[in-house]
């Protein structure tokens, strides 16, 4: 359905205006369709993403600041999510050993396996498929690269 379908608006001051609401009212609505896949696993979202960041940096630790750089929501509290993940046994917090004011996050077996199972039941390119071709999430990704600029 078109953004002025979906609002019920067709008064934009110009496509600049209309691409910005499209972009705000998508954003929303993909978060809406994961946050409702992560519940299954009883994560959010922005768990889910400091797992990954994590099980990238595996067997490598890694810190506070470096998930609060590479998180895709950069408004989140970092060390706030990482004591959720820790109570659930997913991720370890352990000093540093090169500089004890430091702190090193490591992902647990436990968080790796839930990854592992989270990685054959969601895919991506399903929320996608039926819509866009592959080629087609390619040129909307650089859009929005280019957007970002």
């Amino acid at each position: 359905m078109r953004i002025d379908e979906e609002i019920q608006s067709t008064k934009f001051e110009d496509n600049y205006q209309k691409a910005i609401i499209n972009i705000s009212f998508t954003s929303g609505w993909l978060s809406n369709l994961i946050r409702g896949e992560f519940e299954r696993f009883n994560l959010t979202q922005q768990q889910f993403n400091i797992l990954r960041i994590l099980r990238g940096q595996y067997p490598n630790p890694a810190t506070v600041n470096l998930l609060k750089e590479r998180m895709i929501d950069k408004m989140s509290d970092a060390s706030r999510i990482v004591d959720r993940l820790v109570q659930k046994g997913l991720v370890s917090r352990c000093t540093n050993t090169k500089d004890r004011r430091a702190v090193d996050i490591r992902i647990s077996d436990e968080g790796r396996s839930l990854l592992c199972k989270i990685d054959l039941e969601f895919k991506s390119k399903d929320f996608f498929k039926d819509h866009l071709t592959e080629e087609e999430a390619g040129k909307l990704s650089d859009l929005l690269d280019k957007l970002r600029g």
